[in-house]
């Protein structure tokens, strides 16, 4: 007897779905899925309106460094970016090891090194970009390449023993590590979405005129803009 109840319970809801679901598409057949002409999506993506230069761009940009990016395009070639973040400071680790020996230096106590933390990160950078259409690759697709200037500081502590008499004891010491250079940029940007947004990824070559002259690094990442 109860079989026959879950039987009928279960006949009764499916009934009571598919009556449901033809009142639904009885309701909206009178409706049509719109389609948009190349012209309105020239207009949901202004980044394709050649017509209506200059644009800017907001977003974000993920990878060494990540950062808050802005860029303007003034025509279709040229571009002028900011990015304004923080330093992937995990990628850095052998290098600000390596300064531990230029802040131990101070005094005459031999110091042995045995960790670091970054407390505070600070990156800034500007770029002046020329780009090149590349549709034949991809529609929406560009590649670009530039020159920019790039600050950026770090603030360190370190933790160390040294020799007190026949005693092996701990220290602490802070140090911070500002420096500036040139960076040359390559990328692509695509922008072929039925969104105002553009995707792009990027390498950049910094080279040190500071801290550590003739220091080179790679850098990079891929990110997202609002395009307005």
């Amino acid at each position: 007897m109860g079989i026959q109840k879950i039987l009928f319970a279960f006949l009764f809801i499916a009934t009571c779905s598919y009556c449901m679901a033809q009142k639904r598409s009885n309701r909206s057949a009178g409706y049509r899925v719109p389609v948009v002409s190349e012209n309105k999506a020239r207009i949901v993506c202004p980044i394709f309106n050649v017509n209506q230069y200059p644009y800017q761009g907001l977003g974000l940009k993920f990878g060494d460094p990540t950062a808050i990016t802005y860029k303007l395009y003034p025509d279709r070639h040229w571009a002028f970016a900011v990015d304004v973040g923080k330093t992937s400071v995990g990628l850095y680790n052998d290098y600000y090891k390596h300064l531990f020996n230029s802040y131990a230096q101070i005094d005459t106590v031999q110091k042995t090194y045995i960790s670091h933390q970054a407390t505070s990160n600070f990156f800034l950078e500007t770029k002046l970009l020329y780009q090149w259409d590349i549709e034949k690759i991809s529609k929406g697709l560009q590649l670009y390449a530039g020159l920019g200037w790039q600050w950026r500081n770090t603030s360190l502590n370190y933790t160390y023993t040294y020799k007190s008499g026949s005693n092996t004891k701990p220290g602490k010491l802070t140090g911070s590590s500002f420096t500036y250079g040139p960076v040359a940029i390559l990328g692509f940007e695509y922008a072929n979405f039925s969104l105002p947004i553009s995707a792009f990824i990027e390498v950049e070559l910094f080279t040190d005129n500071m801290a550590d002259p003739g220091y080179h690094r790679f850098q990079g990442g891929v990110g997202l803009r609002y395009v307005f």
